[in-house]
């Protein structure tokens, strides 16, 4: 007498129901939609409604159609503040990008202190924007600052200091990014490279750069979106100045609202500066490819 063992019928949707029960459902989903909704999407359609107002922030806003656009269009600060940002965030990403890619990749090593050290190099990121450039304001003080020169009423000084006191404050994010993705990288990698006698410096360039591609965007996108809204460094060490060399798109749009009172017109920067960092994150992600990487880890 013999017995038949059957094995259990695995069908397409076994398998689908399988793995959709070890997802966690849309619901817990909603929080972070709900509060990106609330704090993102709804002042940004707000911000767009009032750019085709008049509205002095009192009473009701008056439409005005395309005035406040044509506005924008023919204004000539725009092209010199929108001129500054760019060389702001070039020089901005040229001296952060340098500097938190080699500490990043120091700190995900052995050395002796790493930890104690790369706690140290944090602290900056901490502080407020606001306290760090009152700080800086009072040391390149001419009168009572440690530098007796007057740095911030010249030109490449003021421009000079902004780049330094931004980069102070948020290289120790960029570099935390670039450690962790400098962990990912597999080992035996460099195994393999001092094998064939690739010192260390080959192995940077031709290791560790390559496999941190995507974290160099990833830096990237978040440095561009964090510079087309940097703006209280702007206000309390140059306001703008000398004359109007370090007004930036966000510190016109300050002026316009909150000195002239024309709320109207500083939607309308809000708007052409959201429009901006959308692009030139979607722009960065499509030139690099970085919509195309399958894989979590750099190096796998």
């Amino acid at each position: 007498m013999s017995s038949t063992v059957t094995s259990p019928t695995v069908t397409s949707s076994t398998v689908t129901s399988g793995v959709r029960a070890g997802r966690p459902s849309a619901a817990w989903a909603l929080p972070a939609v709900l509060f990106f909704t609330f704090f993102a999407v709804v002042p940004m359609a707000l911000a767009f409604y009032l750019s085709f107002t008049k509205w002095d922030g009192l009473g009701d806003p008056k439409p005005v159609g395309l005035a406040n656009w044509r506005k924008l269009l023919d204004d000539p600060r725009l092209t010199q503040s929108l001129g500054v940002t760019l060389l702001l965030m070039v020089a901005s990403w040229v001296f952060q990008t340098v500097v938190s890619l080699l500490l990043g990749v120091w700190a995900a090593g052995q050395q002796r202190n790493r930890a104690i050290l790369s706690a140290v190099f944090f602290v900056p990121f901490l502080l407020s924007s606001t306290a760090i450039a009152l700080l800086f304001y009072a040391l390149l003080d001419p009168n009572f600052g440690i530098i007796q020169a007057n740095i911030l009423g010249s030109t490449d000084g003021a421009f000079l200091a902004i780049v330094f006191v931004g980069a102070w404050q948020f290289i120790p994010f960029h570099t935390l990014i670039y450690q962790g993705g400098a962990r990912q990288i597999p080992e035996v990698l460099y195994q393999a490279a001092a094998i064939d006698g690739a010192g260390r410096y080959r192995q940077f360039f031709s290791i560790t750069l390559p496999q941190l591609r995507h974290t160099i965007t990833t830096s990237t996108v978040l440095m561009v979106v964090g510079l087309l809204t940097y703006f209280e460094t702007v206000l309390i060490l140059t306001k703008g100045g000398p004359g109007t060399d370090t007004a930036i798109l966000p510190y016109l749009m300050y002026e316009a609202g909150f000195k002239n009172y024309d709320f109207g017109y500083a939607s309308a920067i809000a708007s052409f500066l959201v429009v901006a960092a959308t692009g030139l994150s979607l722009l960065l992600v499509r030139l690099t490819g970085f919509g195309r990487m399958r894989s979590t880890r750099e190096g796998m």
